[in-house]
């Protein structure tokens, strides 16, 4: 299969290049629809707040990133009997290069990628703009499940604690707080 062309300005990410990372994630995940909306949820998040966030930032890389960020858990279950994050970050870089380049994805690109998917549970060891964007992002969606939601004040410091891009504050608040106060 030919590589397709994906050498383009980080600023264009052909829908045809999306669709297709949609397609690979779906089949990575077999039908596990929660895994599914979970990932498609990220990726309307990294979209909100990647419009709202000022830094110069690679759209290409955020839509990458968030489709796949959790690419590694079938295979982590699979080796590990555990979805826990720290596996989904040994698992998925390898499973995302492989995807990616077949895709023809540049090398930077990929590396990129494959390092905010190592590290979108720990915070360990990188902090860029996407980065942020995706961290913020799976904590949007996951903050209902790790945070005591019932609380608005144990809430609002776990907001502001967690969250590394104002966007991401604002939306969390909006969902999360401004929800609750009405």
């Amino acid at each position: 299969m030919k590589p397709e062309i994906t050498n383009l300005p980080d600023d264009e990410m052909p829908d045809e290049l999306r669709a297709r990372l949609l397609d690979a994630m779906r089949g990575v995940f077999s039908g596990d629809q929660r895994r599914i909306d979970h990932a498609m949820k990220v990726l309307a998040y990294a979209g909100e707040i990647l419009a709202g966030e000022n830094e110069n930032t690679s759209p290409k890389v955020v839509v990458t990133a968030a489709i796949l960020h959790d690419i590694g858990i079938p295979q982590a279950e699979l080796k590990y009997g555990s979805a826990a994050g720290k596996y989904q970050e040994i698992e998925g870089p390898p499973i995302a290069r492989e995807i990616l380049a077949t895709r023809g994805f540049d090398e930077r690109t990929i590396e990129h990628v494959c390092r905010i998917i190592a590290n979108h549970h720990s915070d360990r060891d990188i902090d860029t703009p996407e980065f942020r964007i995706i961290w913020d992002a799976d904590w949007l969606v996951n903050i209902a499940a790790e945070a005591s939601i019932a609380d608005s004040e144990s809430l609002r410091k776990r907001i502001e604690k967690v969250f590394k891009t104002s966007t991401g504050k604002r939306i969390a608040e909006r969902i999360y707080l401004e929800r609750k106060m009405t």
